[in-house]
């Protein structure tokens, strides 16, 4: 477990400019980062063409990349858990598009191709539903992907939201029961 105190202040020094903190930092949390990959893939088919190493460097690129702020550790770890899931999400409509044709020659296409497909089309499916939850109701859509795709506990999401566990777990049963509503699926991921 790295110290908390020392991710928190290389975060605030990265902010402000220093780019040796950024080198400082990644080792601190790549194993954190792992974990969340992970449990981002563990979703995903047999064979999926993206690996946990590639979606953190995606990720890293996204966070790196952009102006966001982060406030703490578990803030830095939401947010590229948020990054890990959006990646995913475009690896899908990439392959989705690519299997639409794109100047391809027509071929069978194999029950394992299908099956990617499918889940290639489920991720989107979910995508869809969290945006139009978020719509709805944002905190709830920020507990789902801090959970679902996070791998975060009740405590985590709590401290990430700035609200209690007990708001988190009551916004983490509603979402997961209207999620399975408008999937129309009993996820064990989401039960």
């Amino acid at each position: 477990m790295e110290p908390v105190g020392d991710v928190t202040q290389l975060l605030s020094a990265w902010a402000e400019g220093d780019e040796g903190a950024l080198q400082e930092l990644m080792p601190l949390v790549y194993h954190e980062l792992r974990r969340i990959a992970k449990h981002h893939m563990s979703g995903q088919p047999p064979g999926h063409t993206l690996q946990p190493t590639a979606l953190i460097h995606e990720a890293f690129v996204k966070l790196i990349g952009g102006d966001q702020r982060f406030r703490n550790r578990t803030h830095f770890f939401a947010v590229a858990s948020m990054a890990m899931r959006q990646v995913l999400v475009n690896h899908a409509n990439a392959r989705l598009a690519s299997k639409r044709g794109g100047g391809a020659v027509n071929i069978s296409i194999a029950d394992g191709e299908a099956a990617v497909q499918r889940e290639a089309r489920d991720v989107l499916a979910l995508d869809e539903a969290l945006k139009a939850l978020h719509a709805m109701d944002p905190r709830k859509s920020r507990v789902v992907e801090l959970r679902y795709f996070g791998g975060l506990s009740i405590a985590e999401t709590s401290e990430a939201l700035g609200v209690s566990p007990v708001t988190v777990t009551r916004d983490w049963q509603a979402a997961r029961a209207w999620l399975a509503r408008e999937l129309g699926i009993g996820n064990p991921r989401l039960a």
